[in-house]
């Protein structure tokens, strides 16, 4: 038996909303809520590093319907005509489209391996050779210095003295001790004077530095022990990713016609 017209004409009305409806998330004072907006802020919260759980989308659902409520308030309020209103969305516009500005300059122009390699290469050249394990009493004048120095030959325990006369706050309390080092770490003068040194020996004469008398005793020295590439390639890419953000910043700023 065949249908009537008009029940077919409406059952085919039926299924032509069905879409439309699934496209929304709800209706707010007729206003319908677009399940797109839902799924930005979805992305928006898993870029941040989160993982959206199923027990979260529900909340994000209900969030975006809040805001659907608030901001339809606001309109009738006539707040969106308000100059306070027109310059933040200035403002957020200006954000929005400089950071995709930065986002897309770092995806075309990526951190190439060899930049990594290159990079790395540079660090374990500086940082490479002997470390030495090194403690020192710092004084503000020579004369005690000095003193210092005869006390420690005549049986004075070093690290005592570094506690008790020491101004270096970060070593003083340690006894003196620096810990570890490779002689670029330190300041010319210092190193020039440790680097003379053999395990166990100290300074003869007070070394003279911008930071005052220094009074040094190698512990130690070994070979330097350099972190594999692997293990610091992250932050060798964060660091050439700034560089040529920084760069293209200034490049753009410098060829900018500003009158």
């Amino acid at each position: 038996m065949k249908k009537p017209l008009l029940a077919l004409v409406a059952a085919a009305s039926l299924c032509a909303t069905v879409p439309a409806f699934a496209q929304n998330v709800a209706v707010v004072n007729g206003k319908p809520v677009p399940k797109a907006r839902v799924d930005a802020f979805a992305a928006q919260i898993a870029k941040g590093g989160r993982q959206v759980t199923p027990e979260m989308e529900g909340q994000i659902k209900e969030e975006v319907i809040s805001r659907e409520v608030f901001m339809q308030e606001a309109q009738k309020r006539g707040l969106d005509g308000n100059d306070d209103y027109k310059q933040q969305m200035e403002l957020a516009r200006q954000a929005i489209l400089i950071r995709s500005l930065f986002m897309d300059q770092e995806k075309k122009n990526p951190v190439t391996d060899a930049e990594i390699k290159a990079e790395y290469d540079r660090f374990a050249a500086q940082n490479g050779g002997k470390e030495y394990k090194a403690r020192h009493i710092l004084v503000p004048d020579e004369a005690q210095a000095k003193k210092l120095i005869a006390d420690i030959k005549k049986g004075a325990k070093f690290e005592a003295v570094a506690k008790k006369e020491s101004k270096d706050p970060g070593s003083g309390a340690n006894g003196g001790d620096l810990d570890w080092g490779n002689p670029n770490s330190y300041v010319p003068e210092f190193s020039q004077a440790m680097v003379k040194l053999g395990k166990g020996q100290m300074t003869q004469e007070p070394v003279k530095t911008n930071f005052g008398y220094h009074i040094i005793r190698v512990d130690d020295i070994r070979e330097a022990q350099l972190p594999k590439l692997d293990d610091v390639k992250a932050q060798i890419v964060q660091q050439l990713q700034q560089q040529k953000m920084a760069k293209f910043q200034q490049e753009l700023r410098q060829s900018a016609k500003v009158e």
